[in-house]
């Protein structure tokens, strides 16, 4: 795939709407930029629990509970394609659990997203702390925070 790609919102089973989207596109973007990665095509699937359980237990063969899955479709090496599935009722619990709001919450969990497919981990306290390191970066390069 080649060129700058796109980005795309789309939901499943829950009622929910994504706020100033060519605003996160362009954030999206610069992430997988700033990693010397070209963004392809990437496709954030907003859904409620029991479909990313679902998810997680068929392709992942996890039985647990999470708020954000994310499949690399990248078929080019340097080149960021995935499909990105976020559980927003995990979300609203999580901004609630850490005291922060959901809209901040939920652009975490879609920076979180993008650097797992880069190939950022998350299972090691190392991992944990490098991730979060990257998010509160790239949270902070976000307008209108």
């Amino acid at each position: 795939m080649k060129g700058p790609g796109q980005i795309y919102f789309f939901k499943e089973q829950v009622t929910f709407a994504i706020r100033g989207r060519e605003t996160l596109r362009n954030w999206l973007k610069s992430i997988a930029l700033f990693e010397d990665k070209i963004p392809g095509s990437i496709n954030f699937i907003f859904c409620d629990d029991e479909y990313l359980l679902e998810l997680n237990q068929k392709y992942l063969k996890s039985d647990t509970l999470t708020d954000v899955i994310a499949f690399n479709n990248s078929d080019e090496e340097g080149y960021v394609s995935a499909d990105i599935f976020i559980s927003v009722p995990s979300v609203r619990e999580n901004a609630e659990k850490y005291k922060t709001n959901f809209q901040d919450e939920l652009h975490r969990v879609m920076a979180h997203g993008i650097l797992h497919i880069i190939g950022y981990k998350d299972k090691t306290k190392k991992d944990k702390v490098l991730m979060t390191r990257k998010e509160n970066y790239y949270l902070a390069l976000l307008p209108n925070r």
